[in-house]
């Protein structure tokens, strides 16, 4: 599907404000099968594990139209426009949803490794950081720290592991790895994973604590290979327009288009740090990731904190919502799913939930099922009035006023 030329004459918004409720999806695609993913449904089922949602501001804008969950009502005539968005990229990671979202769409999945990586790899990985390494399986980043912490701390050597997803991540302690080397190691498995062995991700996994109560920081650094296609992004940059990057987003693009990038130290932090950038940048994309619900809860099959997270971000959106401004669009959307009631602790394969609010938007717009992530990026190309021909196709006829 062809990017519909913008209308003559219609003047575009300044602004486009993307939040990414990463993990967040609605259930089950057509070919979840092929993922093992059958029956995986992230928010329906965290509802239900908890006896209901308490999100009134997700809720105004449209979020019980989209699906039916427990606590959450079906507004005959919400805020919002709302729908669903169907991932056509292969795969199910969180560099696919949001490269796929600002319009490039992947033909094949990224490589993974369910018996570990193989052991040519890792012994050139092992050489070019000149020590040997601990791990090499598929385990869950607290439970491989939890076992393999205590050997780390005697013999100082990284932990690497991968999951069910295309990522090589490397645990240190903080105290035995300091977090500006673990990058450096980290930048030594990038230049390695090329070709067949071309990861989405290498991620740094520093942590502290003592044995039996480690804990991991906030200084994760997630090393994504760049986009193979210019991305929405890319076209704001040469527009001359700014890109703020908050949480993992400027890792997740390899640092392409993204003109400034703020970490976060929580979700509530990414929800009060768009708010604060909606006070500085006044054009352009505001492109925010709220990993927490991922990374804490749903790689940990935990259904209150997620449910607790989302309760909390929702809480704050007005921190957002009362900051836009007459030229801004709102949207608000997912990567992918991680249902955290199914025994599996890994992404599954889902349709993402699509909220759209501004000024300028028409409210209680049915959107439907779209096709693919890529119409956030065909329509936020399209508001923002720039020269792009990817992928997706915008829904801003059926938006604006």
């Amino acid at each position: 599907m062809g990017f519909r030329p913008r209308q003559q004459g219609v003047t575009p918004f300044a602004r486009a404000v993307i939040v990414v409720f990463d993990s967040a999806g609605v259930g089950e695609l057509p070919d979840a099968e092929q993922y093992g993913d059958v029956g995986s449904s992230t928010l329906p089922h965290t509802a239900q594990a908890v006896g209901g949602l308490h999100v009134p501001h997700l809720e105004s804008l449209g979020l019980g139209r989209i699906v039916p969950l427990e606590g959450v009502a079906s507004l005959p005539s919400p805020t919002g426009a709302f729908g669903k968005l169907t991932e056509r990229s292969a795969g199910k990671d969180s560099t696919t949803g949001h490269w796929e979202l600002m319009g490039v769409i992947l033909d094949r999945p990224f490589p993974t490794y369910p018996r570990g990586f193989p052991a040519d790899l890792i012994a050139a990985f092992e050489r070019a950081i000149g020590t040997t390494t601990l791990g090499n399986e598929v385990a869950s980043g607290t439970e491989i720290i939890a076992r393999l912490g205590p050997e780390h701390e005697r013999t100082g050597y990284p932990i690497v592991y991968t999951s069910a997803d295309s990522v090589f991540q490397v645990a240190a302690h903080e105290q035995v790895i300091p977090v500006a080397r673990l990058y450096e190691i980290c930048l030594a498995a990038r230049r390695l994973l090329v070709g067949v062995h071309a990861v989405s991700r290498v991620i740094a996994r520093p942590f502290v604590g003592s044995p039996g109560a480690y804990t991991r920081t906030d200084r994760r650094r997630d090393f994504a290979l760049p986009p193979p296609r210019p991305t929405v992004l890319d076209a704001v940059v040469a527009q001359g327009l700014g890109v703020v990057g908050i949480g993992k987003i400027s890792d997740l693009f390899a640092g392409r288009g993204v003109t400034q990038s703020m970490h976060t130290h929580d979700d509530l932090d990414g929800v009060r740090q768009t708010a604060e950038a909606m006070r500085t940048h006044e054009q352009g994309i505001i492109f925010t990731n709220l990993v927490d619900l991922d990374s804490k809860y749903g790689h940990r099959n935990d259904p209150v904190g997620y449910a607790h997270d989302l309760h909390e971000i929702d809480r704050a959106l007005p921190q957002v919502i009362n900051a836009l401004q007459p030229g801004d669009l709102f949207v608000i959307t997912a990567d992918h799913g991680n249902d955290p009631t199914t025994p599996s602790t890994d992404h599954s394969r889902e349709y993402v939930p699509v909220l759209i609010t501004g000024p300028r938007v028409r409210s209680g717009v049915d959107l439907g099922v779209r096709p693919t992530f890529a119409d956030v990026g065909a329509t936020v190309a399209d508001v923002l009035g720039l020269d792009w021909d990817g992928p997706g196709t915008s829904m801003r006829v059926l938006l604006t006023r």
